[in-house]
Protein backbone atom coordinates (compact mmCIF):
# COMPACT_ATOMS: atom_id res chain seq x y z
CA UNK A 1 0.00 0.00 0.00
CA UNK A 2 0.91 3.41 -1.13
CA UNK A 3 -0.30 7.09 0.61
CA UNK A 4 -0.61 10.07 -1.61
CA UNK A 5 -1.30 13.68 -1.28
CA UNK A 6 1.35 15.73 -2.96
CA UNK A 7 0.65 16.68 -6.54
CA UNK A 8 4.13 15.01 -7.26
CA UNK A 9 7.02 12.01 -6.34
CA UNK A 10 10.35 10.74 -6.91
CA UNK A 11 12.53 13.67 -6.23
CA UNK A 12 14.34 12.38 -3.18
CA UNK A 13 17.25 15.17 -3.35
CA UNK A 14 15.95 19.02 -2.10
CA UNK A 15 18.70 21.48 -3.27
CA UNK A 16 18.39 25.19 -2.13
CA UNK A 17 19.59 27.30 -4.02
CA UNK A 18 20.91 31.29 -3.93
CA UNK A 19 19.12 34.30 -6.02
CA UNK A 20 21.58 33.84 -9.03
CA UNK A 21 21.32 33.93 -12.93
CA UNK A 22 25.43 33.10 -13.51
CA UNK A 23 25.96 29.82 -16.15
CA UNK A 24 25.51 26.43 -13.85
CA UNK A 25 27.87 24.33 -15.77
CA UNK A 26 27.05 20.69 -16.05
CA UNK A 27 28.49 19.61 -13.27
CA UNK A 28 27.77 22.49 -10.86
CA UNK A 29 25.08 21.49 -8.27
CA UNK A 30 21.99 23.98 -10.13
CA UNK A 31 22.54 22.59 -13.73
CA UNK A 32 20.03 19.25 -13.27
CA UNK A 33 22.14 17.03 -16.19
CA UNK A 34 24.44 16.99 -13.18
CA UNK A 35 22.15 13.78 -11.78
CA UNK A 36 21.41 10.47 -12.83
CA UNK A 37 18.45 11.15 -10.95
CA UNK A 38 15.60 13.61 -10.17
CA UNK A 39 15.99 16.47 -7.60
CA UNK A 40 13.98 19.14 -6.33
CA UNK A 41 15.82 22.63 -6.67
CA UNK A 42 14.45 26.21 -4.97
CA UNK A 43 16.05 29.51 -5.17
CA UNK A 44 15.70 31.28 -1.83
CA UNK A 45 15.40 35.08 -2.76
CA UNK A 46 17.23 37.10 0.60
CA UNK A 47 20.68 35.16 -0.80
CA UNK A 48 22.32 36.79 -3.66
CA UNK A 49 25.32 34.87 -5.05
CA UNK A 50 27.96 37.11 -2.45
CA UNK A 51 25.82 36.86 0.76
CA UNK A 52 28.45 35.15 2.86
CA UNK A 53 30.72 38.37 3.01
CA UNK A 54 28.23 41.23 2.09
CA UNK A 55 26.90 43.38 5.30
CA UNK A 56 24.06 41.69 6.13
CA UNK A 57 26.08 37.89 5.84
CA UNK A 58 24.66 34.87 7.95
CA UNK A 59 21.99 36.69 10.21
CA UNK A 60 18.85 35.81 11.82
CA UNK A 61 16.59 36.34 8.95
CA UNK A 62 18.64 34.52 6.67
CA UNK A 63 18.72 31.41 9.05
CA UNK A 64 15.15 32.00 9.30
CA UNK A 65 14.47 32.10 5.05
CA UNK A 66 16.81 28.75 5.23
CA UNK A 67 14.67 27.00 7.20
CA UNK A 68 11.46 27.72 5.35
CA UNK A 69 12.79 27.24 2.19
CA UNK A 70 14.03 23.73 3.70
CA UNK A 71 10.58 23.26 4.93
CA UNK A 72 8.83 23.89 1.89
CA UNK A 73 10.77 21.33 0.15
CA UNK A 74 10.44 18.81 3.06
CA UNK A 75 6.66 19.59 2.07
CA UNK A 76 6.89 18.45 -1.48
CA UNK A 77 8.40 14.75 -0.62
CA UNK A 78 12.62 15.47 -0.50
CA UNK A 79 14.31 12.72 1.63
CA UNK A 80 17.54 14.64 2.32
CA UNK A 81 18.29 18.70 1.15
CA UNK A 82 21.24 19.68 0.34
CA UNK A 83 22.47 23.43 -1.23
CA UNK A 84 24.17 25.34 -3.98
CA UNK A 85 26.52 27.40 -1.62
CA UNK A 86 29.03 25.61 0.70
CA UNK A 87 29.27 28.39 3.02
CA UNK A 88 25.71 27.34 4.18
CA UNK A 89 27.85 25.44 6.54
CA UNK A 90 27.15 27.98 8.98
CA UNK A 91 23.41 26.87 9.20
CA UNK A 92 24.12 23.50 9.99
CA UNK A 93 23.59 22.84 13.14
CA UNK A 94 20.39 25.04 13.74
CA UNK A 95 19.13 24.07 10.46
CA UNK A 96 19.25 20.48 10.61
CA UNK A 97 17.55 20.61 14.43
CA UNK A 98 14.25 22.53 12.49
CA UNK A 99 13.89 19.92 9.50
CA UNK A 100 12.73 16.64 10.01
CA UNK A 101 14.89 15.05 6.89
CA UNK A 102 18.81 14.68 7.09
CA UNK A 103 20.33 18.50 6.13
CA UNK A 104 23.72 18.62 4.30
CA UNK A 105 24.45 22.43 3.87
CA UNK A 106 28.02 21.41 2.48
CA UNK A 107 31.16 19.52 1.12
CA UNK A 108 32.80 21.17 4.83
CA UNK A 109 30.99 18.23 6.11
CA UNK A 110 33.12 15.90 4.63
CA UNK A 111 36.40 17.01 5.84
CA UNK A 112 36.26 15.26 9.46
CA UNK A 113 35.68 11.76 7.55
CA UNK A 114 38.19 12.87 5.19
CA UNK A 115 40.95 13.56 7.67
CA UNK A 116 40.54 10.29 9.28
CA UNK A 117 40.96 8.10 6.05
CA UNK A 118 44.53 9.94 5.44
CA UNK A 119 45.68 10.51 9.23
CA UNK A 120 47.25 13.28 11.32
CA UNK A 121 50.12 13.78 9.33
CA UNK A 122 48.37 14.73 6.32
CA UNK A 123 46.11 17.87 5.86
CA UNK A 124 43.14 17.74 4.24
CA UNK A 125 43.11 20.64 1.83
CA UNK A 126 40.12 22.58 0.89
CA UNK A 127 39.57 24.79 -1.81
CA UNK A 128 37.17 27.70 -1.39
CA UNK A 129 35.77 30.35 -3.02
CA UNK A 130 36.63 32.97 -0.84
CA UNK A 131 39.22 32.25 2.14
CA UNK A 132 39.07 35.71 3.85
CA UNK A 133 34.89 35.10 5.18
CA UNK A 134 35.90 31.18 6.11
CA UNK A 135 36.42 31.42 9.78
CA UNK A 136 36.00 29.29 12.79
CA UNK A 137 31.50 29.70 12.68
CA UNK A 138 31.59 28.42 9.49
CA UNK A 139 34.24 25.43 10.62
CA UNK A 140 32.74 24.15 13.80
CA UNK A 141 29.17 24.17 12.46
CA UNK A 142 30.25 21.01 10.45
CA UNK A 143 32.66 19.29 13.09
CA UNK A 144 35.98 20.80 12.15
CA UNK A 145 38.12 21.54 14.97
CA UNK A 146 41.14 23.06 15.53
CA UNK A 147 42.63 19.42 16.22
CA UNK A 148 41.74 18.24 12.34
CA UNK A 149 44.99 19.60 10.11
CA UNK A 150 43.94 21.92 7.51
CA UNK A 151 45.15 24.05 4.28
CA UNK A 152 42.85 26.75 2.79
CA UNK A 153 43.28 28.01 -0.31
CA UNK A 154 40.99 30.99 -1.90
CA UNK A 155 40.09 31.86 -5.29
CA UNK A 156 39.01 36.11 -4.55
CA UNK A 157 42.90 36.05 -6.32
CA UNK A 158 41.36 34.69 -9.53
CA UNK A 159 39.51 37.35 -11.43
CA UNK A 160 37.40 35.06 -13.81
CA UNK A 161 35.78 33.35 -10.84
CA UNK A 162 35.09 35.97 -8.91
CA UNK A 163 33.70 38.15 -11.72
CA UNK A 164 31.42 35.19 -12.68
CA UNK A 165 30.60 33.70 -8.91
CA UNK A 166 31.56 35.53 -6.78
CA UNK A 167 30.23 38.60 -7.17
CA UNK A 168 27.89 38.01 -10.65
CA UNK A 169 29.78 40.92 -12.42
CA UNK A 170 30.04 39.11 -15.63
CA UNK A 171 27.49 37.06 -16.82
CA UNK A 172 29.56 34.93 -19.94
CA UNK A 173 32.17 32.70 -18.90
CA UNK A 174 35.44 31.98 -20.46
CA UNK A 175 35.33 28.02 -19.65
CA UNK A 176 39.39 27.40 -20.67
CA UNK A 177 40.00 30.59 -18.42
CA UNK A 178 38.15 29.15 -15.50
CA UNK A 179 39.04 25.71 -15.65
CA UNK A 180 42.86 27.42 -15.37
CA UNK A 181 42.34 29.49 -12.69
CA UNK A 182 40.61 26.80 -10.27
CA UNK A 183 43.47 24.21 -11.10
CA UNK A 184 46.12 26.59 -10.77
CA UNK A 185 44.70 27.35 -7.28
CA UNK A 186 44.64 23.61 -6.46
CA UNK A 187 48.27 23.06 -7.56
CA UNK A 188 49.00 26.62 -5.20
CA UNK A 189 47.62 24.75 -2.40
CA UNK A 190 49.34 21.06 -2.69
CA UNK A 191 52.95 23.30 -3.56
CA UNK A 192 52.28 25.15 -0.46
CA UNK A 193 51.02 22.45 1.58
CA UNK A 194 53.24 19.16 0.43
CA UNK A 195 51.34 17.31 2.79
CA UNK A 196 48.09 17.73 1.89
CA UNK A 197 46.70 14.33 1.13
CA UNK A 198 43.05 15.06 -0.18
CA UNK A 199 41.23 17.89 -1.25
CA UNK A 200 37.40 18.75 -0.58
CA UNK A 201 36.25 21.81 -2.82
CA UNK A 202 33.62 23.75 -0.75
CA UNK A 203 32.03 25.78 -3.95
CA UNK A 204 29.13 24.52 -5.78
CA UNK A 205 30.54 25.67 -8.84
CA UNK A 206 34.07 23.75 -8.80
CA UNK A 207 32.99 20.16 -9.40
CA UNK A 208 32.25 21.03 -13.14
CA UNK A 209 36.41 20.73 -12.80
CA UNK A 210 37.27 18.04 -10.09
CA UNK A 211 38.74 16.19 -12.64
CA UNK A 212 41.12 17.84 -14.19
CA UNK A 213 42.36 18.99 -10.62
CA UNK A 214 42.69 15.72 -9.82
CA UNK A 215 44.80 14.69 -13.10
CA UNK A 216 46.73 17.88 -12.09
CA UNK A 217 47.66 16.89 -8.02
CA UNK A 218 46.90 13.42 -8.25
CA UNK A 219 45.11 13.30 -5.29
CA UNK A 220 41.34 12.21 -3.92
CA UNK A 221 39.16 15.05 -5.07
CA UNK A 222 35.88 15.53 -3.31
CA UNK A 223 32.91 17.99 -3.85
CA UNK A 224 29.40 18.60 -3.55
CA UNK A 225 28.46 15.79 -5.97
CA UNK A 226 29.99 13.58 -4.45
CA UNK A 227 28.64 13.80 -1.20
CA UNK A 228 25.25 14.76 -3.34
CA UNK A 229 25.58 10.88 -4.89
CA UNK A 230 26.28 9.63 -1.34
CA UNK A 231 23.16 10.81 0.11
CA UNK A 232 20.80 9.87 -2.56
CA UNK A 233 22.14 6.25 -2.41
CA UNK A 234 21.49 6.57 1.45
CA UNK A 235 17.93 7.83 1.00
CA UNK A 236 17.19 5.51 -1.95
CA UNK A 237 18.73 1.89 -1.28
CA UNK A 238 18.68 -0.17 -4.46
CA UNK A 239 18.52 -3.70 -4.90
CA UNK A 240 21.19 -5.73 -6.08
CA UNK A 241 21.30 -8.69 -8.82
CA UNK A 242 24.14 -10.68 -9.45
CA UNK A 243 25.31 -14.50 -9.85
CA UNK A 244 26.70 -16.53 -6.77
Amino acid sequence: MVAGGRPFYGEAIGILLNKTTTPLLPGNVGNASTYKFPVRMENIESFPCDWWCDQEGASQRRLNDFIEAARNLEKRGVRAITTGCGYYAVFQKEASQALNVPLFTSPLLLVPMVSSTIGQKRKVGVLVSGSKHLDHSFLRNVGITESIPIAIQGMEDKGEFSAVYNFETKQVVDLELLESEIVSAAKTLVAKNPEVGAIVLECSDMPPFSKAIQETVKLPVFDFITMINMVYQAVVQQNYIGFM
